[in-house]
């Protein structure tokens, strides 16, 4: 490519191998497709990455979305927010070409061999050998726009431009006239549209004509343009009732509906969360913190007080390792010792679970930060089970029984609040097992995890950091042990 990347003119391109006995509208056109094709068929023979970044899709979305590119089609990802859909849309442009020539000086990127802009085939005509050319890097051969109901057919399509008609001297129906928009300035590359549903029909209606057709009417003018373009969409499914509908002939002509979804297990979506958080590399997540904070999110989604319809979005347990890290540096720095992520520091992160939970009813009557510290709740109570849910308390819910309480330390040093843990039996003993490190600031973030977690058992209650006995009637649900 490095040759052919010199070529400044159609001549000097028509001498580089690559395109040797080609001529002007010769009719060989590589389309789009078929470029996609050609690098995901290499890559596939290779063993390479298709995707990177995306995470959980191996065995679900991603054999669906090779097929349909296998095809050439277009296609729409059908799924909730947070689930990387324009993360995959726009992975597919590494499976373009590092660059590709096209036609320098005209607003619509147009192949010099075979041009369809008319303002190409003009200065093809006019220049012949000596049509400059410029080369399109793959970056810039994605167009990405977010669908909304003001969106019109000008904004994607193009207008007529009086001003340019009568300096050109064209008229108002000559596609030279035109003011293009987004679709025609992705020609030779990949046009995607985010949230389909939210165009209003006549514009999606525009889409399709101009995809199916290669005409669409603008102003009353028909104007023909035979894009090269790969159109791709996303879409919630909550947006086909709440928001809008896809017409008809749009949806019939889009070629594969893919579906995605959340992580299907909590060790997945801590990969995904560790791959996308960003936080201080010298503050420590133990890994049950990960993945209490995970959980987090999968409770959530099978909370009735949450809107299902809505989904909770992965972006839930991004947001919230990245403000309980904070939290934990901002405890550091004030106080003494290492920055490790507790429990507490989970609780400082509300503010990024109640933004990103739509609640039903029942939750809104609670309060979207009850049901999220009731979900923290459950959360620790099922991460616990699966850790040490085996493990003998006896002696430590006994003690809490007798009237005992225990606040957890929040401030100063490490060694004083575990020379503190010591009082509650059995609870150093049981942190020493969790914590893989022997560093008093992890054992402590084990320890109050352990209480976290039998809280979230209903084997113990919790105020605040203050930690006691269940309350009676929580005791009676639990078999009556306690009477």
């Amino acid at each position: 490519m490095t040759v052919i990347a010199r070529a400044r003119t159609l001549g000097e391109l028509l001498d580089t191998p690559a395109y040797a006995g080609r001529k002007p509208f010769d009719g060989q056109i590589r389309l789009v497709q078929d470029e996609v094709r050609e690098n995901l068929t290499r890559k596939l023979r290779a063993g390479e990455n298709l995707f990177p970044g995306v995470v959980g899709y191996d065995d679900t979305v991603i054999p669906q979305l090779v097929n349909a590119l296998l095809a050439r089609q277009n296609f729409i990802l059908l799924g909730l927010r947070g689930q990387a859909k324009s993360r995959i849309l726009r992975a597919i442009t590494g499976l373009l070409d590092d660059h590709v020539p096209v036609i320098d000086g005209v607003d619509m990127p147009d192949d010099p061999l075979n041009p369809v802009g008319s303002e190409g085939q003009h200065l093809l005509e006019v220049h012949g050998m000596e049509l400059p050319i410029r080369w399109l890097p793959r970056a810039d051969r994605y167009v990405e726009k977010l669908a909304t109901p003001d969106v019109t057919v000008a904004d994607l399509i193009g207008d007529v431009d009086p001003i340019k008609a009568a300096r050109l001297g064209t008229s108002l129906g000559d596609t030279r006239s035109m003011h293009f928009g987004l679709l025609p300035r992705a020609n030779r590359g990949i046009f995607a549209v985010n949230e389909l549903a939210d165009l209003a029909p006549k514009v999606q209606v525009a889409l399709f004509n101009i995809l199916q057709e290669g005409d669409v009417q603008i102003k009353g003018y028909p104007i023909r343009l035979e894009l090269d373009v790969m159109l791709v969409f996303s879409a919630n499914p909550e947006d086909y009732t709440a928001r809008g509908k896809i017409v008809t002939p749009l949806k019939d002509r889009i070629g594969s509906e893919i579906r995605t979804h959340y992580p299907t297990d909590v060790k997945l979506g801590m990969d995904i969360t560790a791959q996308e958080s960003v936080r201080a590399e010298h503050v420590a997540v133990p890994p049950f913190i990960a993945e209490l904070i995970e959980e987090i999110a999968f409770q959530a989604r099978e909370d009735g007080r949450v809107d299902k319809m809505s989904g909770v979005s992965q972006r839930l347990p991004i947001s919230l390792l990245e403000v309980a890290a904070a939290n934990a540096e901002r405890r550091a720095l004030v106080g003494d010792g290492e920055a490790v992520v507790r429990v507490s520091d989970v609780y400082a992160g509300l503010p990024a679970i109640t933004g990103k939970m739509e609640l039903e009813y029942e939750g809104e009557l609670k309060g979207a930060d009850s049901v999220a510290k009731d979900v923290i709740r459950k959360a620790a109570g099922a991460v616990y089970g699966r850790l040490l849910g085996s493990a003998d308390t006896k002696e430590l819910e006994k003690w809490f029984e007798n009237g005992n309480v225990f606040r957890f330390p929040q401030s100063g040093q490490a060694g004083a609040a575990m020379k503190a843990t010591k009082e509650v039996p059995g609870l150093t003993e049981l942190s020493a097992e969790l914590a893989a490190s022997q560093s008093d600031d992890v054992r402590v973030s084990a320890a109050e995890f352990i209480l976290e977690g039998l809280y979230g058992r209903k084997k113990l209650s919790r105020a605040e950091e203050l930690y006691a006995a269940p309350e009676p009637e929580t005791r009676q649900q639990r078999g009556g042990r306690w009477n």
